[in-house]
């Protein structure tokens, strides 16, 4: 990968690339599309597939975290990718592997508060990544909103120079932000984890109204959520889309993240209303 990273740069030809974890859908797909346009007709496009796990804290689900390499490939292909990196854990971390990034202000609260070492895991597979790869553009879905903006942190502090760039959440007919766990519902959970969407909206429509008291409106959210019988809240969050900070009213332009349990399976999804 360096030395085909190498050759792309002496060739001129720009490269935009996409992190996975594999499991590819429609939402990895409009990623590399935004890659393409960046990377323009003469640059390249690579979408790196590797389940980190460093990034899964104990109990969580990296053994089974659905893999298909074959069809990824074959999507990528499809998609005009130019190049598929998948290296094998030995290769990300060799033995007395000792080194890590960690972001230390946006990643206090929400998924750094319920996942403790998550980010620390980003952070440092992400920038080992920009490493190898060598990109001038590096593309992050807006699912996973704080993460975009540890990422877009860690670029401006480590003088990565990378453009990084948050294209919008993909969602299906019913609102479900798409998301490889999302394999993991059953069809009576499939249903039920609609109720993150539809909390958003039960938001939106509030702070349309006027300025709402944060703990207010997480009240609210928490009481509609529980309706769905097995939907359990881990978090809700409102805050300042630019610095993270909590907001202690909600209105027009606060961000609203969460995370809900259907089952077994941790979902997330976020907004601005």
């Amino acid at each position: 990968m360096r030395r085909l990273a190498r050759h792309w740069q002496r060739t001129g030809a720009p490269v935009a690339f996409v992190p996975t974890m594999g499991c590819l859908h429609r939402g990895h797909l409009s990623l590399v599309q935004r890659a393409r346009k960046c990377a323009g007709r003469k640059g390249r496009v690579v979408v790196s597939i590797y389940v980190n796990p460093t990034q899964f804290g104990p109990g969580e689900d990296l053994a089974k975290y659905p893999r298909d390499l074959k069809r990824d490939k074959k999507l990528c292909g499809e998609a005009g990718v130019d190049a598929v990196f998948v290296p094998a854990d030995r290769e990300m971390y060799p033995a007395g592997f000792s080194t890590w990034v960690a972001e230390e202000t946006l990643a206090r609260g929400m998924e750094g508060a319920s996942r403790p070492a998550h980010f620390r895991g980003v952070a440092t597979v992400v920038a080992k990544l920009f490493q190898i790869v060598h990109p001038g553009a590096a593309v992050f879905g807006a699912k996973d909103f704080q993460q975009a903006a540890i990422i877009r942190r860690m670029a401006r502090d480590l003088n990565f120079p990378v453009k990084i760039i948050v294209a919008p959440i993909v969602r299906e007919a019913d609102g479900l932000a798409m998301s490889s766990r999302n394999t993991y519902l059953s069809p009576a959970q499939r249903r039920q984890a609609t109720v993150l969407w539809r909390a958003i909206q039960r938001a939106r429509s509030r702070a349309a109204k006027g300025r709402v008291p944060a703990t207010e409106m997480e009240q609210d959210l928490r009481r509609f959520i529980a309706l769905e019988p097995e939907a359990r809240l881990d978090y809700i969050a409102f805050f300042d889309p630019d610095i993270l900070e909590p907001a202690r009213e909600v209105r027009k332009g606060t961000q609203i993240a969460l995370a809900v349990f259907i089952g077994k399976t941790r979902l997330i999804d976020n907004a601005k209303l």
